[in-house]
């Protein structure tokens, strides 16, 4: 068999992608996966964020805000409160280095090497997707860990502990789509920085992360009420802490399969078109 006969399928395969089947599409999630995976590992510097950023946060709400919430010598309440709220924030915080990430790989031209390849395109961003929800189990397990030795504790059960983290996890991956999609569609890595944070802002001030919303303005209230961070945030503190969680559970997996369904065929679609 010639080498013009080989490589000629190979040339072909990135065009045949829709054939790719449901195994061999996991494979390739999983081998990519793996060289994210090693990336980090050869450059731990990267999990600096995930690592550092939940122990600054909750030492520096807690001791900083505090006393003011909760009353001088009562900041173990606002800790309760607290760590549930920024186990939901710690979703956005990931999402947004995934969008700087994605953009930087491009600009490095590793993408296009990726899309030479006779391989799933949607492959490609699952496979990030997948190496930072573990970046994000990570900071959320140094969040609990941090919380329980200043004072934090679960009122209910293990499993509602497990079901809170897999709840942020599941939330937390379906925003990473949107800061894909703005990583595909910004041109710098600063401009990305920059639309993300002024997302972020809003979201996450203007939600029931940090403080209750009851004493907020009525108009930032009804903000709150349909703040999907604020569902996360309640959910979480339903299941760790005990209280009607059903309408925040169900509101905030709405909100994740919604912004899911719309923002990563459109991410797909640009990966592919994008030049």
């Amino acid at each position: 068999m010639s080498a013009a006969t080989v490589s000629a399928p190979a040339a072909a395969a990135p065009a045949r992608e829709g054939r790719i089947g449901l195994r061999a599409n996991l494979r390739h999630i999983g081998a990519l996966a793996r060289r994210n995976a090693l990336q980090i590992k050869a450059d731990p510097e990267s999990m600096f964020d995930a690592v550092i950023m939940p122990i600054i946060f909750i030492l520096l709400f807690t001791y900083v805000f505090g006393g003011s919430m909760a009353g001088k010598g009562h900041e173990q309440e606002y800790l309760n409160y607290l760590v549930p709220g920024l186990m939901a924030m710690q979703g956005m915080n990931i999402a947004m280095a995934v969008g700087v990430g994605v953009n930087d790989d491009f600009k490095k031209g590793v993408m296009d090497r990726f899309r030479t390849m006779p391989i799933a395109r949607s492959s490609v961003l699952v496979a990030k997707i997948v190496v930072e929800v573990g970046r994000m189990l990570v900071a959320t397990t140094i969040l609990l860990g941090m919380g329980f030795a200043l004072g934090f504790s679960v009122s209910t059960s293990p499993l509602h502990l497990l079901a809170a983290v897999a709840l942020a996890m599941v939330f937390g991956a379906s925003l990473m789509w949107i800061f894909i999609l703005l990583g595909l569609t910004m041109k710098t890595a600063q401009a990305v920085q920059g639309m993300a944070m002024i997302v972020l802002m809003p979201l996450q001030f203007g939600s029931s992360i940090f403080a209750p919303t009851a004493n907020m303005p009525g108009w930032l209230e009804a903000f709150t009420k349909y703040n999907p961070l604020s569902n996360l945030a309640d959910a979480v503190r339903h299941l760790l802490r005990g209280g009607p969680v059903a309408h925040s559970l169900w509101m905030t997996l709405a909100w994740a399969a919604a912004i899911t369904l719309v923002t990563a065929p459109l991410a797909v679609s640009k990966f592919r078109k994008k030049t």
